[in-house]
């Protein structure tokens, strides 16, 4: 999972303090004293990113007001919720060709057809999408299945191959996880 980002925003007090005790904390922190280009630009490349500031402000889409009161141990729980909730609904929505994958309900979808998957094949698919080449047998047992080089097995094939029945049985499709001599790759 990678770190969140917040803004502080014209709070430099409370970016001072976050700064002091930013090693114990899994975040990015950034610190705008004004409403300018650069708190702009920083907004429209960090869509799902915290803003914290002590101005009321409905126009940001993830917004914690912080008044001189708040105990920063709320605050961080406020941002811990936060984490969690964002975390989980992007989880919920993961485009994979032309399906799409909820990893918290392990289900992959497309149109009004749903399939329930193992949290392996959520992995391996989630692996497959995020490779950009081929993908061998030996590179999945090891990166999906955390099995060391050296064991041979035809777990992998196995899988897959039950995987694809899934896919086509439930949605007609033979095409979305393809074999060649270089190994698998999900056909978008």
């Amino acid at each position: 999972m990678s770190k969140l980002n917040v803004a502080i925003f014209k709070l430099p007090a409370l970016y001072e303090i976050l700064m002091e005790i930013k090693s114990e904390l899994d975040l990015n922190l950034f610190n705008f004293t004004e409403n300018n280009e650069n708190f702009r630009n920083f907004i429209s490349k960090n869509p799902y990113a915290l803003i914290i500031s002590s101005e009321k402000n409905k126009n940001f889409k993830n917004f914690i007001h912080y008044n001189k009161i708040l105990k920063l141990k709320n605050l961080l729980h406020q941002i811990n919720i936060f984490w969690l909730k964002n975390n989980y609904g992007i989880k919920s929505n993961i485009t994979v060709g032309k399906y799409k994958i909820d990893t918290n309900s392990r289900l992959i979808s497309k149109e009004s057809i749903f399939l329930k998957l193992t949290e392996r094949e959520i992995n391996l698919l989630i692996y497959l999408k995020n490779s950009k080449e081929e993908r061998t047998s030996l590179d999945l047992q090891k990166n999906v299945w955390k099995h060391s080089n050296d064991l041979e097995t035809h777990t992998v094939e196995t899988h897959i191959y039950r995987l694809r029945k899934k896919i086509f049985d439930s949605f007609g499709d033979n095409e979305f996880i393809i074999n060649n001599k270089s190994g698998y790759k999900i056909f978008e």
